[in-house]
């Protein structure tokens, strides 16, 4: 679960990491009143939405008075954003950040992830901040350093000292620059995270050390034990077939492609599309039932695919174990009566009832229906469907 940047500044405040005052707004007319609120003679306007690439999209503006907020402010509610992140539609901006500017002597990046290979959480510390790290990874990996800690004993000490001196900090700035890094990293273990970022870290020509950017995303099996991070969740910022799919307990991702995909597990799903690819096919979406699916988890994981209008047929692949392939036959014959198939759907089952399931299917007569041999014979027909 990701959360906004002017959530990721208070959740900074809270472990005591400092950054510049600001307010957030949720209309152009509230945005004056903000700039003088404020008190700075210069203030930086930021869009807030789940997406990178505001600066170059324009949606990063300073201003120097309360007139221009109002106007950039309008400028931003009345446009979508659109960065390549974001596609050719844009997103909504339904919040604005409104911070004091500062004045910028140095910039630095300090995240922490899980490194999934060494099983443990490891920070990432450069001092090429106010760039996207992959960016920095891609052309200086020399110029990130690392750390990896136990996530029960936490950063320690020594890591964060060291980590401040790699970076060129020294005198007065170095002990604080590695409080941050220490308090970044308890925020991180205690709230369960999945990315903690502040990019940049700044010391400032005043010698200061603000955290003037940041990102979080927490574990979303792990929100049952943080009811105040679940509440930070902003569903305007999500996909609405994702959130749907989700109140059904069905893992769904939309894709960009034309070939809706319905399996259980997943594995089958990533090998799913795989081959659609193999066959010159392109996916549309993720969808895994799961093995506990019921016919009516079913029925409304088809209502999600046809929703998209981008999917001009589908491939049904059921490896039929927890999850009976005679379910998924009932759900696909509810589905065909209730929601309609206006695309060809290929089907592969095997598995658990599937002679069961391919009479059910044969006796049900439905003409969009197109029994598959195999997962290659499946492939093959979905890709020339389409």
């Amino acid at each position: 679960m990701k959360v906004h940047e002017y959530q990721a500044r208070a959740l900074l405040q809270q472990a005591g990491i400092p950054v510049p005052p600001s307010r957030v707004i949720e209309s152009p007319e509230q945005a004056a009143e903000a700039f003088r609120a404020i008190g700075a003679q210069t203030v930086v306007v930021k869009a807030q939405v789940h997406a990178g690439g505001r600066g170059k999209a324009g949606y990063v503006k300073l201003v120097r008075s309360a007139d221009e907020a109002l106007r950039e402010a309008a400028r931003m509610f009345a446009h979508p954003m659109v960065s390549a992140q974001t596609g050719p539609a844009g997103v909504k901006v339904r919040r604005i950040l409104l911070a004091e500017a500062v004045d910028i002597a140095q910039e630095y990046y300090v995240g922490i992830v899980v490194d999934r290979a060494r099983r443990v959480p490891v920070l990432m510390a450069s001092a090429e901040g106010g760039v996207e790290i992959e960016e920095v990874a891609a052309r200086k990996p020399e110029a990130i350093r690392k750390a990896w800690f136990d996530p029960h004993l936490g950063l320690l000490p020594f890591q964060a000292q060291a980590l401040a001196a790699a970076l060129g900090l020294d005198g007065p700035r170095r002990k604080p620059a590695a409080e941050t890094m220490l308090k970044l990293a308890r925020l991180f273990l205690e709230q369960d995270c999945s990315l903690a970022e502040i990019n940049p870290l700044v010391v400032t020509t005043a010698g200061e050390l603000l955290a003037i950017d940041a990102k979080f995303s927490f574990d979303d099996n792990a929100l049952f034990r943080h009811p105040d991070s679940a509440a930070l969740f902003d569903a305007a910022e999500e996909n609405p077939s994702e959130l749907r799919a989700r109140a059904h307990n069905l893992s769904y991702i939309a894709l960009e492609g034309n070939i809706g995909c319905l399996v259980n597990g997943a594995g089958l799903a990533m090998a799913t599309m795989d081959i659609i690819k193999l066959h010159g096919g392109r996916p549309a979406n993720f969808l895994d039932v799961g093995g506990s699916v019921t016919s009516e988890g079913a029925v409304e994981a088809f209502r999600i695919i046809l929703a998209d209008a981008n999917v001009k047929a589908v491939l049904v692949n059921i490896f039929g174990g927890i999850a009976r392939c005679d379910v998924i036959a009932d759900a696909l014959i509810t589905a065909a009566r209730e929601v309609g198939f206006k695309v060809p759907v290929v089907v592969r089952l095997e598995g658990t009832n599937v002679e069961q399931a391919r009479h059910m299917l044969r006796q049900a007569a439905i003409p969009q229906l197109r029994p598959a041999t195999d997962l290659t014979d499946a492939a093959r027909q979905v890709c020339a469907a389409v």
